[in-house]
């Protein structure tokens, strides 16, 4: 009879902690790592890792699959890039608490910041909960091929407590603040890991209306903070105003922190129409380490953006009056009717109908727009963005854009990106990866469904800063596993060790590829999202289950909900 369910024989282990590679092998027994070593004994399983690296399984601690997980037992494009728990709850938006007349109201909140269609929430969301609490106790009858834990997003924690003045952006009453803090408590106490909120003034509604928290005083984000120091537990994650200066909002975040006496993360992102913001936020976080105050900046791991296509949610040419009659075609029917000569004259001649300001920002920076390509490349540079090509081609930069997205027969990606210069981005945040007041984060997967396509970061780092030399392999998979369990209380998973949990991947880095994101029309509703597909994911395992082999899925679901922090 075997000794162990699995043993991965022969691979390099990557253990999480930084130290050095190593060759051995790890045995897994009830669903956590058994030894770790020479294995002598056999497992009912024998997973060969010659020439592969053995990992922990990456830890992404800022998703949005709070709706998708009440639908869907597959988490992708996370789990199929070798994540295998999922922190939900971010931005300060989700599904709960929520009373049941305002479920249209979240649906078009989630619309609007999150880009998930509201057929697809209609469709899919299953609303058998009220409370935080109750949505957790819906969680825990879920499976899925990743683990998955909550937080208490904001802003529908704003409405369930003030009803339409919440969402009208009104100032809370004392009797509010209190009611907040005790929910936030409660909310904790039930399992969440911690809270969340959103200052970012482009989180709106489907209509426009900035979302609840936006706008919200320092009183009520002390008040949700106060409740986490009432559980005694819990983590507080923020979006800043990233248009406005860094320092009032490090001293908000620093107020926060002290309030909660529990730690806090950040979105540190590096914008080209603040850059001034970036040194600032660096130098607070050196200081809130020196002073004690358990802050961290949660950093992506390339410089962010926007994807376009003919079959996604946005193109330049999307909202232009000439194109809402093929604007529903099948995408080989609105490729023929586009390549029609007169079609192209109008389209190029018309500016769009009412574009949002986002809109319009993501649209028109044609010095930090390129072709994505197959396969991708996230780190381009300057004189191959659209706008540098359209100067040396001599040609319009919609002409340009037009011909680019015709490419693959309307398959042809372009993206959008924050930085007029990816490649010396990815320079700039590589020594992150070393820094203690950073943590990796930002995927939002799960959201962003028709537009962007991040919850592939794991890949992109191995392949495009490991594999080059940028970041050492032993600190790309620290920041991604044991640091990003440790950010949010989850110290029993993330690193290879005996008793810890058996959520490993067994990776060969020669073929480890990252495909170029591609629709797929599977939503509740017949809705579509963006996926993203890899190679070279030998074997990924949670709680002892191989979840995925060779990049298959093989239909095992050990994911369960996580209730609150790990020792």
């Amino acid at each position: 009879m075997a000794q162990y369910d699995c043993v991965i024989r022969g691979g390099t282990v990557v253990d999480g902690t930084g130290g050095p590679s190593y060759r051995a092998d790890v045995a897994i027994r009830d669903g956590a790592i058994a030894d770790v070593g020479t294995v002598h004994e056999g497992g009912a399983k024998e997973i060969d890792a010659a020439g592969a690296v053995v990992t922990p399984g990456f830890v992404d601690i800022h998703t949005h699959y709070d709706g998708q997980i009440t639908w869907e037992n597959r988490l992708a494009p996370s789990s199929n890039h070798g994540v295998t728990t999922v922190v939900m709850g971010n931005c300060g938006v989700g599904f709960a608490p929520v009373r049941p007349d305002d479920h249209e109201l979240v649906i078009k909140l989630m619309e609007g910041v999150e880009d998930i269609p509201d057929v697809v929430m209609a469709s899919g969301v299953p609303w058998n909960w009220e409370s935080f609490p109750d949505y957790l106790d819906a969680l825990d009858q879920r499976r899925a091929d990743v683990d998955f834990a909550a937080q208490l997003p904001h802003s529908p924690l704003r409405v369930f407590v003030m009803g339409e003045r919440g969402a009208a952006m009104e100032p809370p009453t004392q009797s509010d603040l209190e009611t907040m803090r005790a929910l936030t408590c409660e909310a904790i106490k039930a399992g969440a890991l911690g809270v969340s909120t959103s200052r970012n003034l482009s989180h709106r509604f489907r209509d426009g209306r900035p979302a609840p928290s936006v706008k919200t005083e320092a009183d009520e984000l002390k008040a949700l903070a106060a409740g986490l120091r009432d559980a005694r537990s819990g983590v507080f994650q923020l979006i800043p105003n990233l248009e406005t200066s860094a320092k009032g909002e490090t001293e908000l975040m620093r107020a926060i922190a002290e309030t909660a006496g529990r730690p806090l993360s950040f979105s540190l992102i590096s914008d080209f129409r603040m850059p001034e913001n970036w040194e600032v936020y660096r130098e607070f976080l050196k200081e809130a380490d020196a002073a004690g105050l358990p802050i961290k900046g949660q950093f992506y791991p390339r410089a962010m953006g926007v994807l376009f296509g003919l079959d996604l949610s946005y193109h330049p040419f999307s909202l232009n009056p000439s194109y809402r009659s093929i604007a529903d075609l099948p995408l080989p029917e609105k490729v023929a009717a586009m390549r029609d000569p007169d079609l192209r004259a109008r389209l190029l001649a018309e500016e769009p109908d009412d574009p949002s300001p986002f809109f319009k920002m993501i649209v028109q920076v044609t010095h930090a727009m390129w072709a994505l390509g197959d396969p991708p490349d996230y780190c381009q540079r300057p004189e191959d963005s659209i706008a540098a090509r359209a100067r040396r081609d001599g040609v319009p930069e919609k002409e340009l854009i037009y011909d680019e997205l015709l490419k693959d027969e309307g398959r042809a990606i372009l993206v959008s990106l924050g930085d007029p210069d990816p490649a010396e981005y990815v320079a700039r945040v590589s020594p992150l990866f070393e820094e203690r007041g950073a943590i990796v984060g930002l995927g939002d997967g799960g959201a962003h469904y028709g537009m962007i396509c991040d919850a592939a970061y794991p890949t992109f780092v191995l392949t495009q800063l490991v594999a080059p030399g940028k970041v050492s392999i032993e600190s790309a998979v620290r920041a991604m596993t044991r640091d990003t369990a440790a950010a949010v209380g989850l110290n029993d998973r993330g690193e290879i060790a005996v008793g810890r949990k058996a959520d490993l991947n067994v990776i060969d880095l020669d073929r480890l590829r990252l495909g170029r994101p591609e629709v797929s029309h599977d939503l509740p509703g017949g809705g579509k999202r963006l996926r993203q597909h890899s190679e070279g994911y030998r074997a990924t395992i949670v709680s002892g289950f191989e979840t995925y082999t060779n990049g298959t899925a093989t239909g095992e679901l050990p994911g369960r909900l996580v209730r609150g922090a790990r020792s």
